[in-house]
């Protein structure tokens, strides 16, 4: 007797899904629209902080405001937590389309740059109780700042030189 005969018509028969598999796959499917309900969302406060900056720099030209540096930080601050809220954007939008590992990894550290830079933007030393409690904010802060750097300068430079992960 040939292998051919021993194949039943039509290849071989798929696997039969388990109680498991079908509860995995509907949990898959649960997060997708989860993933997808977040994208909406930030998408969402993106429009509101867009136009609340807009309505904070209205104001401030009527009130004559607009020049006062404290003012322009403000100012700062929230377009600076805008383009937080588009990289979260962007990595729940590489999640969703299930990218590439290290797509995910830069926008995690652009979105950590970013985060750190408005902090050190709006870090005022009479917003704590000592000296040295503003210093060691500050201190901390420089060290983030620094490993993001670090690991920002890492990535791009095996961006080509390692193989890509999906």
């Amino acid at each position: 007797m040939d292998d051919e005969e021993t194949d039943p018509v039509g290849g071989p028969l798929p696997a039969a899904e388990s109680f498991d598999d079908r509860v995995l796959g509907v949990s898959e499917s649960l997060i997708r629209y989860v993933e997808v309900i977040a994208a909406l969302v930030l998408v969402l406060l993106f429009a509101i902080g867009v136009f609340d900056l807009t309505l904070q720099i209205f104001q401030s030209a009527l009130r004559g405001d607009i020049t006062d540096p404290l003012v322009v930080v403000g100012f700062i601050d929230t377009a600076l937590l805008l383009f937080i809220i588009v990289e979260v954007y962007q990595t729940v939008v590489a999640y969703t389309q299930e990218s590439e590992t290290r797509r995910i990894v830069r926008l995690v550290i652009y979105t950590g740059v970013i985060a750190m830079v408005r902090k050190a933007i709006i870090f005022r030393t009479g917003e704590y109780s000592s000296e040295q409690a503003a210093l060691t904010a500050a201190a901390a802060y420089t060290l983030i700042i620094l490993g993001l750097a670090a690991l920002l300068l890492v990535e791009r430079r095996t961006r080509g030189t390692l193989p890509e992960s999906g």
